[in-house]
Formats: structure tokens, C-alpha cells, sequence
């Protein structure tokens, strides 16, 4: 590699770290500049389109972010990332402006916490187009629905329902007067994954633990970088065997 091969590869590398930095912090259209100088320069980054992409769809602009991410499936027709993406869209109408930019967690909400901390693949899942417009780090809110706890978005828009049991077991835990949030750690077309946290414990369910440990797989501590530097693909992050809660969680400590 002669010298000026090895200066432009450290180049890139150091504006692609620029450009996921800035994905990590929320800083959307910053981060579009920032790949915009990169496609500049190399024209066939597949991983830079592909950032674009998601800053775009970050702020609803689905447009350009279906422009970014044709780039990229010209480049590499086999990107699994793009066509993805491009199938998320198809669920999803223009919304100029409409920037999530405050709807993503802070990284310490998915710090593993024994016993205030649990994941939920939610069950009964909404529509389609709505499921198409969540990603991994978006914040989520709790609404008991009867003898079921469901999951909704900052739009107040219905994702799914969380495991009967569990569901019914933080319900009673509520009313009790504890306070829980959540957000996606999982997001994908036909599953959606959430970690569900425990804020506020009142006095009278002191001892009770909100997410039991026997049997249960408990969260890793995912976060810090790891669950937000891969911005593309936040759900490859977390492993199979992590997701799910064992029947016996539901019933110890009751």
C-alpha cells in the first residue's frame, strides 16, 4: 500500500468513526453531513450510504433515505442491511421534519440492574406500518389495557403486548404504586424486543422483585457503545438466547 493509499484509508476511518459518534449522540443532521463527505470522497462506502440511510430515516425524510439506500444496493446488491431498509420504507409515508432525535433512551436504560430489569419479546404485534417506524433505542411507554400490559410509542400508537404472565405480574406491581419505563433493544418485521426498567419502588412492594431471577435469562449490559455504535443494525446486536422469560419468573416472589 503505498503512502497515499494508507492516508485515505485512515481518512475514512476516522470520518466513519466521526459519523457513528455523531448517530450515537442523537445528532442526525450532522451525521448526514458528515457521510455525505465520505460518499464524496468514496463513492462505493457501502456503510456510509447505509448511515445515511438511517439519518435520513431518523429525521423522516424517507426519501432520501431511500435514495441512500438504492446507492447502496447498487454497490453491493447482497446487502442484507439495505434491502431491509428499503422493505421498512415501503411501510412508511414522507414525514418531513418529524425528527426522533428526542426519542431515543439514554445508554444507562439498558445497563443490567438484577431484579429491576427485564427483556419482553412483546406478543400481538400492531400494524405494520407502524412497527416500520420504530428502532432499537426508541423510548416506549407502558399502558395497562385491562388484565394486559401493552407497548406504545411517544405517538401514543399501539406496538404489542407484553407476556400475559409477566405483563400481568408488573400490572400488579403498578397499582402497588411502582413506576416502570422501556425502550426497543430489538426491532425487526415480525418480532419486537423490549427492556423494560424499574424506576421507582414504592414502600409497600419493598422485597418484591419486579423481574425475579430464577429461571429468568437476564439482560447483558449491552449498552455503553456497543448496543448504539452499529447504528445500521441495532438488533444484530443482541444474542438469540438472551430474549424470552422462563415461566418460573412469574410466579417466585409473589
Amino acid at each position: 500500500m503505498t503512502y497515499d493509499e494508507d492516508s485515505q484509508v485512515r481518512l475514512r476511518r476516522q470520518r466513519s468513526k466521526q459519523a457513528i459518534a455523531l448517530a450515537m449522540q442523537g445528532r442526525w443532521r450532522e451525521a448526514i453531513a458528515t457521510n455525505q463527505e465520505i460518499t464524496a470522497s468514496f463513492p462505493n462506502d457501502v456503510e456510509a450510504y447505509n448511515r445515511l440511510g438511517r439519518a435520513y430515516i431518523e429525521l423522516g425524510m424517507y426519501p432520501q433515505a431511500k435514495e441512500a439506500y438504492r446507492h447502496s444496493m447498487e454497490i453491493d446488491p447482497y446487502n442484507t442491511i439495505s434491502k431491509k431498509n428499503l422493505q421498512r420504507l415501503s411501510h412508511l409515508r414522507e414525514a418531513e421534519g418529524s425528527s426522533k432525535e428526542d426519542t431515543h433512551a439514554e445508554p444507562h436504560h439498558f445497563i443490567e440492574e438484577v431484579g429491576k430489569t427485564g427483556l419482553a419479546e412483546l406478543q400481538r404485534l400492531g400494524l405494520p406500518e407502524i412497527l416500520a417506524k420504530t428502532t432499537t433505542g426508541d423510548k416506549v411507554n407502558l399502558k395497562v389495557d385491562g388484565t394486559n400490559l401493552a407497548v406504545e410509542n411517544g405517538h401514543s400508537e399501539y406496538l404489542g403486548q407484553v407476556e400475559p404472565k409477566l405483563g400481568q405480574r408488573l400490572i400488579k406491581l403498578m397499582d402497588g404504586g411502582n413506576q416502570y419505563t422501556a425502550a426497543i433493544v430489538s426491532s425487526a418485521e415480525n418480532h419486537l424486543t423490549v427492556i423494560i426498567r424499574e424506576v421507582y419502588q414504592d414502600p409497600s412492594q419493598a422485597g418484591i422483585l419486579s423481574f425475579p431471577t430464577k429461571g429468568f435469562k437476564s439482560p447483558r449490559p449491552y449498552v455503553t457503545n456497543k448496543l448504539f455504535k452499529d447504528e445500521l443494525e441495532y438488533e444484530e446486536m443482541l444474542p438469540e438466547d438472551s430474549l424470552g422469560f422462563d415461566e418460573d419468573q412469574v410466579t417466585e416472589q409473589e
